[in-house]
């Protein structure tokens, strides 16, 4: 079992809304809730779902430690 603590924490919730972001951009839509493009934006991401997505690539090449 793995315990994420401190910024793993939020580490983990944009990768996850990164994924959910990219299922939205391709019809895929939660039934309840929030959308993870609203979810992000009340983050303070800006943009389209597009560039918003972009950002979350960056943010996930320098969490994992590949190039841009």
């Amino acid at each position: 079992m793995t315990t994420l603590t401190g910024s793993q924490i939020e580490a983990a919730r944009l990768l996850t809304l990164r994924t959910m972001l990219k299922l939205e951009m391709k019809g895929m839509s939660k039934s309840r809730g929030p959308t993870a493009y609203s979810t992000l934006r009340m983050m303070g991401f800006k943009g389209t779902r597009q560039a918003v997505l972009d950002q979350l690539d960056v943010i996930r090449n320098q969490l994992i430690g590949e190039p841009t």
